[in-house]
């Protein structure tokens, strides 16, 4: 396999483009891409001309405009080449409007009240900034998405404005260090956790076809306590499948770098080199769907949602998150005195201010029914945001505060005591599991989002409260006549100011949720409880400031978010009816009858039959309850309020409780019932296939 060949080889990337296309054009492009100037209206034609000829030779019949709306998920709808000229003979054509507009039946994807339902037009408008690609014999063309009137109705468009309002806020920022930028990236690396199970399983589970999670299921004899699955041997059957994804996504321009087994059975996790914001969101969602594709040529099912088995560890997604500028200068990058670079204490500050004064958006960012049951389950960040430092940096930070000086630092190698082992380079920072928004040497990692998110969300929250502090900044200090001393002052003010978001400890115990409390942080334990807070004042005010959303488009998320959060928890709750009503319950019942039928006959002809009797009274007694648990989880489902912020509430407060009730009846139910009789693979089944 030659993988620098096989690499990028189904994109039309730089490379391709710098062959293809006019050295005029290939230039105009590139200074779209690199300064996120608008392109020139001569240029579109060209470009689709050679993008059309490549994609046919490559096999592409067809064209799509690749979008991200509100669903969380990629939609695409296919055109042909194919056209008919003046003469009647078929051809192959692309045209520049086809490439930059196209115009999908906007009408069924959510707009949160945003338009009515008949007002179906939509447009989508290309992204010049993220490669095109081609996938299953279609060029994919990246677009954003708006509606009619030119409200935004995708992830894509509000990542790409975070991304200018931060760029623009940065370059400012290091005019005052007399570095002379163009633009400055937010750059994401994202590990992907996921589980792949076996397919027949998988298809014999509706709970898992309908909802990705097992929405019953006592547990194995063995889950993940012997911790001999993380970073274990890769199983032969699950390594051929991450190398044909691997091929799959080298094709596709993805960096697919790292693969290992995770911490549950099953589990497993992919980790890309990192890119800009935008073209890894993008990555992001082309992983996500290649997985499930590749697992099933595999005779696998790949499981993304955030808690798919209960009593063993969901999946994130890490949001490693970091500036750079276009000269290829890591801005978080300590050096290896951080005490005395200024530059990488200002925006470290911004960063410490951003989350500590936005910390409910970063917490809503992450929201979800899926990703609730996995913060705080000490086995994912919980749901209080704050921030890891590292003992290092947090020696380096107090001296500032206090007018101390910095203590003597550790030795940075580290020397394990054997002769013929190397002495290894320390990092300035540990590394904290728990921590939700941890730095780790010239990043931050966070770690909150959930293994099936949009990245673009998270980003843009993040990277618009960096950018609204980097801009307080750099009014205060442009107007200031003793920069040093003004940039002095100012680092130390707000570090004292925003102390309390800093956290270096157990972020799962009992004393650091009491702490955090004192301190003022939020906790936001579930999504309603988050979402709420969505349009605060202070929120709207930070997104109209730095152009990302209107009130009514953040008024439509919020609409978006509940409706969704309310809608999974039904889909569960009915789920979760049909599967015991109609499978688990008969199969108990017959076991009770069986159980029944034999103390008959053994008692007719003298036979005692004191543990049939038992076992059958016990089976019964669980089949009567669950049956009145089946019905009240029915009332909790009928009985939902129409407003969607009520609906959403009465999920939280009413429906998921019947749901945890109904489970703990089914699942004891489980542990005595005849396995020949149990109608639906168990744990034992699923994460210990062979």
């Amino acid at each position: 396999m030659n993988v620098p060949e096989m690499f990028g080889s189904m994109v039309f990337n730089d490379h391709v483009m710098r062959e293809m296309l006019p050295k005029k054009v290939y230039l105009s492009l590139r200074n779209t891409m690199n300064e996120g100037k608008a392109l020139e209206d001569d240029v579109a034609d060209i470009v689709a001309s050679a993008m059309k000829e490549w994609a046919v030779g490559k096999g592409a019949t067809h064209f799509t405009h690749w979008f991200q709306p509100m669903t969380g998920i990629t939609a695409e709808k296919h055109d042909s080449f194919l056209t008919v000229d003046k003469e009647g003979s078929v051809i192959m054509d692309f045209s520049g409007k086809e490439l930059t507009k196209g115009e999908p039946d906007a009408s069924s994807f959510p707009s949160g009240g945003l338009r009515a339902t008949f007002e179906a037009r939509g447009y989508t408008a290309w992204d010049p900034t993220s490669y095109a690609f081609i996938k299953d014999d279609t060029l994919c063309i990246p677009t954003a998405f708006c509606s009619y009137t030119g409200q935004i109705l995708d992830k894509k468009t509000p990542l790409l404005r975070s991304m200018d309002a931060i760029s623009a806020e940065a370059v400012r920022a290091l005019e005052l260090f007399g570095k002379h930028v163009k633009r400055v990236h937010a750059t994401i690396g994202a590990e992907q956790e996921y589980f792949l199970i076996d397919k027949s399983d998988y298809a014999k589970r509706i709970d898992l076809r309908l909802t990705g999670r097992t929405l019953i299921g006592a547990p194995a004899a063995k889950g993940q306590e012997m911790e001999d699955h993380y970073f274990g041997s890769i199983r032969p059957r699950v390594k051929a499948f991450m190398a044909d994804l691997d091929e799959e996504l080298w094709k596709l321009g993805i960096t697919a770098k790292t693969e290992h087994n995770e911490v549950a059975p099953c589990q497993h996790e992919m980790a890309p080199i990192y890119d800009n914001a935008n073209k890894a969101t993008d990555a992001n969602q082309l992983t996500m769907e290649m997985m499930k594709k590749v697992a099933e040529r595999h005779g696998f099912a790949c499981l993304l949602h955030e808690k798919p088995f209960e009593g063993i560890n969901g999946s994130g997604k890490h949001n490693n998150w970091a500036l750079s500028t276009d000269e290829g200068e890591n801005l978080l990058d300590p050096g290896k005195t951080p005490k005395d670079n200024a530059q990488f204490l200002l925006f470290l500050t911004a960063i410490i201010k951003a989350v500590d004064e936005y910390q409910d958006l970063l917490r809503i960012s992450v929201a979800s029914a899926g990703n609730d049951h996995r913060l705080g389950a000490n086995e994912a960040p919980p749901a209080i945001v704050s921030i890891f430092i590292g003992d290092e940096l947090e020696s380096v930070l107090k001296s500032i505060i206090e007018d101390k000086p910095l203590s003597a630092k550790a030795s940075s190698r580290l020397d394990i005591g054997a002769s013929v082992l190397p002495k290894l380079a320390r990092d300035n920072s540990d590394r904290n599991r728990t921590s939700p928004f941890a730095f780790t040497g010239n990043k931050f990692e966070f770690r909150m989002p959930g293994s099936s998110f949009n990245i673009a969300c998270t980003n843009v929250m993040l990277n618009t409260a960096v950018a609204d502090a980097l801009k307080d900044f750099c009014d205060e200090l442009e107007k200031a006549d003793d920069f040093n001393a003004s940039l002095s002052f100012l680092i130390k003010r707000e570090l004292e100011k925003h102390r309390r978001i800093l956290f270096n400890g157990n972020g799962y115990s009992k004393e650091w949720e009491e702490e955090a409390e004192r301190r003022g942080l939020s906790n936001y334990k579930r999504t309603p409880d988050a979402l709420v807070h969505y349009c605060d004042k202070k929120n709207v005010e930070l997104f109209k400031r730095h152009g990302i959303y209107t009130k009514e488009e953040m008024e439509s998320r919020l609409e978006i978010s509940l409706d969704e959060y309310q809608k999974a928890i039904r889909i569960e709750a009915v789920t979760m009816t049909e599967l015991l009503r109609r499978q688990i319950l008969p199969s108990c019942l017959s076991f009770s009858s069986e159980l029944a039928e034999s103390v008959q006959r053994k008692e007719a002809i003298g036979i005692p039959a004191y543990a049939d009797r038992s076992l059958c009274m016990s089976v019964s007694t669980l089949c009567e309850e669950l049956k009145q648990k089946i019905d009240e989880l029915d009332e909790c489902v009928a009985s939902s309020p129409k407003d969607t912020l009520e609906a959403s509430i009465h999920a939280a407060d009413k429906i998921i409780p019947a749901m945890e009730s109904a489970r703990k009846v089914s699942d004891s139910l489980e542990t005595i019932t005849d396995k020949a009789l149990w109608p639906i693979p168990t744990y034992s089944d699923i994460l210990f296939y062979v």
